[in-house]
């Protein structure tokens, strides 16, 4: 069998080095399950389903609702996606569909479809705001808070936390997104003596 290899585990070495020089902390959080419901949030299976899961699913538009290790991003007025570790998602589908009972519930695993990106530290929030447009202060956008936007023309799901953000990125955009993110932090990383910024 093939070892599993994430779709921004080449930037590793060079995202540790940047991290290193004092910038904002770049990281991939590589094959998080990820879990695409849609409901009726009116419906008895919704409330079924945030008590099968210990997180009831947020109603308000662009939050996040976090649960022991599942998080629940509110994406629209009848779609959420949910977030877990590596290798959670056949357990988390049984879950939601047995709550479902039925009804007319869509459940499914996109754990493949994208990978995770992390900004994070002070100037975090300076280095997105070079490619999204966004209004990305904490008052208006800070823990708890998601959206589907574009970063650097690429689209993303951006997850606000307490140090800083979590991009859901599509695979196929990972190694555009990951070179954006480096070229964006170099102003903010600082060299050792004599030696050039991360490229």
């Amino acid at each position: 069998m093939a070892e599993r290899r994430s779709p921004a585990a080449a930037f590793a070495a060079r995202f540790e080095a940047a991290s290193a020089g004092g910038g904002p902390r770049l990281a991939e959080i590589p094959f998080l399950t990820q879990i695409d419901l849609r409901v009726d949030p009116k419906s008895p299976a919704a409330e079924r389903i945030g008590t099968a899961i210990g997180v009831p699913l947020p109603l308000e538009p662009g939050t996040a609702v976090r649960g022991g290790d599942l998080t629940v991003l509110w994406l629209g007025p009848d779609e959420w996606l949910l977030l877990g570790p590596d290798g959670a998602a056949p357990g988390l589908v049984e879950r939601l569909t047995e709550a479902a009972a039925g009804e007319p519930v869509s459940v499914v695993d996109v754990s493949a479809q994208r990978t995770t990106l992390v900004v994070a530290g002070e100037r975090a929030r300076d280095v997105l705001a070079h490619g999204c447009a966004l209004d990305l202060h904490p008052r208006v956008f800070g823990p708890g808070r998601c959206a589907q936007t574009t970063l650097a023309r690429a689209g993303v799901v951006l997850v606000a936390g307490e140090d800083g953000f979590r991009m859901l990125v599509r695979s196929s955009f990972a190694a555009y997104v990951a070179e954006w993110l480096l070229d964006a932090s170099l102003e903010y990383v600082t060299p050792p003596a004599g030696e050039a910024a991360p490229a």
